[in-house]
């Protein structure tokens, strides 16, 4: 029996050895986190890649010239021509003496779109006499012709007085074109690279941009509008990903930098548009250079994540080295090694079959609800971002200081909004956003029209309100939802968000049934999105859910607990 017992001991210890052998063979042979080694060997942040944002912020802000329609298309003050007075031409002068003897009088001055009908006595006025005498006064009949108070924009070119509607479908177009351009982009930049989608998406814009200064009519420029959309107005989207898979997570709220600059961009768009005045040498002044970053192709290294991923590994390897060499690091053999070899991905177990999204959904009542209340945000948020910008042309006769003014604000928003998802929490930042959006909007409404620098100072805060509202969206989204479907619920969002894009081309067009209308759908989408914020967890310091149980679990005391002993 002893010596059994003693057999047993040693089949029990060789036992013992053999599984710790193969625990640290399995572990030798457990695939190498290529993220963590790049973060590990060439540093988070260093002169490589600080020297690669900054060549990357001149595309962001040359992509700031895909809303010039907003500036190119902008209502210009216009009358019904008066023929019996001797105007015979689009361009005149656009308040005469005489004008109210043929033109009824408005709140706003006079008419833009009606005339008194005229009396056939044989007789005509002159560009300097023209009498009431010419016109029955009793009678308004809408225009046949216009005169504008200058030649700015595409409706003086294609004589779109009055065509308020018809004016306002080139944003609309354009949102359209980006939203079918999106998956076109994401599949070039996966299937030839990040550089090559970022270099063909800015000299795309700038060719169908200069191609389209030169329209000759307003399908011509509505077609061109559509195909630089969807060929050349991905280029933000390309230039995030880029840098998110060049830094490492520390160092990764630059994104909020790339928000500023891209706002920044726009004010510099204002600015050219009020220099030069005419839209189309502005146009041609915006694209051309975008025609000039054909040299990104060299000037830029492509993503390393993306070459080891394709396998391309002699290329990586180089940009490896380079990136070693500027941060002053350096990468050993066996890293290198590491990094330049196939990942092996273990297989999955036989027998596991993962539900559908959809399936998911129907059985996750949360998850559900949550879906439903995201997309309201990014619909809400995008709307009213837009929106802003676009109606902020007709707050005065300066339109271009005015548009500037606005976009300006997005610059300390994007600061305010990164700050306070540190340090409030992401519930806080996206609600507190939303509301005060919100009431800047209603305030803006119900202020006395003469009290212009008060409706002003409203109109911007509550830019800059919506702005903290976006730098706060797309983090907490992702938050909300488990890794097995974060990318895939975080793209139907805001896919869905881009209907508010859509929609918000055409509000400018509404104040002509009443001036306050645009602001008070800002106003409500504000509250409701905001009031939709309160029904989402708090996600500031919780675990980021891995599976469908634990994203269920998100605010609830227990999964509190946890979060903060694992923090």
């Amino acid at each position: 029996m002893p010596k059994n017992h003693k057999d047993s001991d040693d089949e029990n210890n060789s036992t013992g050895q053999n599984q710790d052998k193969e625990s640290a063979s399995s572990e030798s042979e457990k695939p190498v986190n290529r993220d963590d080694l790049l973060r590990k060997e060439l540093g988070e942040f260093g002169w490589f890649q600080l020297r690669y944002l900054l060549i990357i912020t001149i595309p962001i802000m040359l992509n700031a010239a895909r809303n010039d329609f907003i500036l190119a298309t902008a209502a210009i003050p216009h009358r019904c021509r008066i023929p019996e007075c001797g105007e015979n031409s689009k361009l005149l002068t656009y308040n005469p003496d005489w004008i109210l003897n043929a033109v009824p009088e408005t709140k706003s001055g006079f008419s833009s779109c009606n005339r008194y009908a005229s009396i056939d006595f044989g007789t005509n006025g002159s560009l300097d006499y023209c009498p009431a005498s010419l016109f029955d006064q009793t009678t308004v009949v809408s225009c046949k012709d216009f005169v504008y108070a200058n030649d700015h924009s595409v409706v003086y070119d294609f004589d779109l007085g009055c065509n308020e509607w018809l004016r306002a479908l080139a944003g609309t177009v354009g949102n359209i074109g980006l939203l079918l351009g999106l998956p076109l982009t994401g599949y070039i930049s996966d299937r030839f690279g990040r550089k090559v989608a970022l270099v063909c998406n800015i000299f795309l814009m700038g060719l169908v941009g200069v191609i389209r200064a030169f329209s000759t009519n307003y399908p011509m420029y509505m077609i061109l509008q559509l195909i630089q959309a969807i060929f050349g107005s991905s280029i933000y989207p390309t230039a995030y990903v880029l840098a998110t898979e060049l830094i490492g997570p520390k160092y990764r709220y630059v994104s909020i930098a790339f928000s500023s600059i891209y706002a920044l961009g726009q004010v510099l768009m204002g600015g050219v548009f009020w220099l030069i005045g005419s839209w189309r040498y502005a146009n041609l002044s915006l694209y051309i250079p975008c025609l000039l970053m054909f040299v990104y192709y060299w000037l830029l290294s492509e993503s390393i994540r993306w070459l080891l991923v394709k396998g391309r590994y002699a290329e990586a390897r180089k940009i490896i080295e380079t990136a070693a060499r500027l941060n002053k690091k350096s990468i050993s053999d066996k890293s290198m090694e590491a990094l330049l070899k196939p990942q092996q991905h273990p297989l999955p177990r036989s027998g596991m079959k993962q539900a559908g999204v959809i399936r998911t959904v129907i059985r996750s009542p949360i998850l559900l609800i949550r879906g439903f209340t995201t997309s309201v945000w990014f619909v809400a948020g995008t709307f009213i971002y837009y929106g802003l910008s676009i109606n902020s042309t007709g707050l005065s006769d300066t339109m271009y200081l005015n548009y500037m003014l606005t976009s300006a604000m997005a610059i300390p928003g994007c600061f305010v909004g990164g700050f306070l998802l540190t340090k409030v929490g992401r519930k806080a930042s996206l609600s507190s956003g939303f509301i005060l959006c919100g009431l800047c909007n209603i305030l803006f409404v119900v202020v006395p029209s003469d009290m212009f620098t008060l409706r002003l100072i409203s109109y911007l805060l509550g830019k800059m309100a919506v702005t903290i509202a976006m730098a706060s969206l797309y983090l907490y989204t992702s938050e909300l939802y488990p890794t097995e479907y974060r990318h895939t619920f975080l793209a139907f969002s805001s896919t869905v968000g881009r209907l508010g894009g859509i929609a918000a081309p055409l509000t400018p067009p509404l104040t002509q049934y009443w001036h306050g209308l645009p602001s008070v759908m800002f106003g409500a989408m504000g509250f409701l999105a905001g009031a939709m914020v309160l029904t989402q967890p708090e996600t500031l310091g919780a675990k980021l859910p891995d599976t469908l149980a634990e994203a269920e679990m998100l605010g609830k005391p227990n999964n509190r607990q946890n979060s903060e002993m694992e923090h």
